[in-house]
């Protein structure tokens, strides 16, 4: 099966160039996507790809955690392929640049692919740095000014920060020398022989270079502008998929300090930055003026949430792991959507949107839906994770913290519904451009997004909770 995850999308992608085939490149991509889901399924099954080498399983593995950071993935890839033909169509792109776009997305998504699965740290920060590469490709597709700075500045940013993480590995081997591997389940067994103040200082380093990729404050200067400025399908994968495979990566690190039993150092660090995250997409949130930065902000936010249930230890950390899987989702049909708003308007500024129920009732509603859905108005899964992660404030006897919590997230929470509703209710202006019906394509994605998270919410499926269960044993 791991074969088929980093090998068989290369190719595809390889021969949708060469070919320059419509055909070609469509079945690139949804068949790449297929393959991704029927993965998950095998492994459940215990079917085993018999032809792959053996080395290949040493450095790559299906880990219970790794499984469910692999499924969230998956799904956001198949909704972003799906809108991609509608994305195909709107911006009238020739076969060339059709099989360009398939085969950046899918050495994307080979490059997350790789950091999940990984289970050699030094292998993992490859992965990383390579995600980074082929993602700014994607940054940059419509080739723009304003993608062009946006591109430059996320691989400015993030290779800054990918250089210190690297900088932490080396301080990881000081400390750990006579360990003498990277691979995860050795440094996990002797993590109590490793010098703890080689560990903190390499913690320190690897923090700060992984925060940077997964967008969380001071270190997210990058983020909304990548968010805005890149394709919708590519936004949700960015936003749903990106952030999370990064966050993987720290809490493979993060659990050698739970091993080692100085979980209190990295907890420390987890939570400052989280109610700083909070804080920064709070007070940004009321004053944006264009609708895809509004999400990217509220990316940092929620990934602040993320880190704030992680510090909290086992009593946040199912909620982390759930919220997890709720942002992907949600963020990924909020950030389709906005690819509908952009095609009828021609404009991402807020002020310059109104009336979108007239101008398409079911791009109204799903934009109002997904919204309720990421600020966690029940039933929604988000709400839930909240919930739960305000409860482990009170467990973990800092219950002082869940007043500025609360806080923080109504203030969110009142800054994107103000501005989504004034987007969505109205007249709609003279201005619109008539416009053909919507293909399935732009809104079915969506709408399967929302019909899982309210499955999951009002009654959650065993084998997401068998996953779900497993994923957080991983760390007790």
């Amino acid at each position: 099966m791991i074969a088929l995850v980093l090998v068989l999308p290369v190719c595809l992608g390889v021969c949708s160039l060469i070919a320059k085939n419509r055909l070609v490149n469509r079945i690139a991509l949804i068949g790449t996507a297929m393959v991704y889901v029927a993965v998950p399924f095998a492994q459940g099954m215990n079917i085993v790809w018999t032809v792959q080498p053996s080395w290949l399983t040493t450095y790559f593995q299906f880990d219970t955690i790794g499984l469910y950071f692999f499924c969230i993935m998956t799904v956001v890839f198949c909704s972003a392929a799906v809108y991609s033909l509608f994305y195909f169509k709107i911006h009238a792109l020739s076969a060339k640049q059709e099989a360009l776009y398939v085969l950046e997305i899918l050495l994307f998504v080979v490059s997350m692919s790789g950091v999940i699965l990984s289970t050699h740290l030094a292998l993992l920060w490859v992965f990383v740095e390579a995600s980074t590469l082929t993602s700014a490709m994607l940054i940059y597709f419509e080739k723009k000014k304003s993608s062009l700075e946006a591109a430059w500045k996320y691989v400015f940013i993030c290779s800054i920060g990918i250089a210190l993480a690297f900088v932490g590995i080396i301080v990881l081997s000081i400390g750990s020398r006579h360990i003498d591997s990277f691979f995860f389940r050795d440094l996990y067994a002797r993590a109590t022989e490793i010098n703890p103040f080689w560990l903190k200082v390499s913690f320190a380093f690897i923090f700060v270079g992984l925060g940077t990729k997964i967008g969380v404050a001071p270190i997210h200067a990058w983020l909304p502008d990548a968010h805005s400025e890149a394709p919708s399908p590519v936004s949700a994968l960015l936003s749903g998929a990106l952030l999370n495979s990064a966050l993987l990566g720290l809490l493979r690190v993060q659990e050698i300090f739970i091993r080692a039993r100085l979980d209190s150092f990295s907890n420390f660090l987890f939570l400052i930055t989280g109610m700083l995250s909070l804080m920064v997409s709070a007070v940004f949130m009321l004053r944006l003026k264009n609708y895809k930065r509004m999400l990217a902000y509220s990316s940092i936010e929620n990934m602040g949430i993320l880190f704030i249930g992680i510090a909290l230890g086992r009593y946040g950390l199912f909620a982390a792991l759930l919220h997890t899987l709720a942002h992907s989702l949600s963020k990924a049909s909020l950030f389709l959507t906005s690819g509908n708003i952009l095609y009828f308007y021609k404009t991402k500024k807020i002020d310059e949107v109104n009336g979108l129920l007239k101008t398409d009732p079911r791009t109204g509603w799903l934009w109002i839906v997904s919204m309720l859905a990421i600020v966690g108005f029940p039933p929604f899964p988000i709400f839930i994770s909240k919930f739960l992660i305000i409860k482990a404030f009170w467990l973990n006897g800092m219950s002082w913290l869940a007043i500025p919590f609360f806080l923080f997230v109504v203030v969110v929470m009142y800054g994107m519904g103000s501005t989504v509703f004034k987007m969505a209710f109205g007249d709609s202006p003279r201005t619109t451009a008539v416009h053909s019906k919507l293909p399935a394509s732009a809104f079915v994605p969506q709408l399967v997004l929302l019909i899982i998270l309210c499955l999951i919410a009002l009654h959650m499926p065993r084998q997401v909770m068998d996953v779900l269960h497993g994923a957080t044993i991983f760390f007790q």
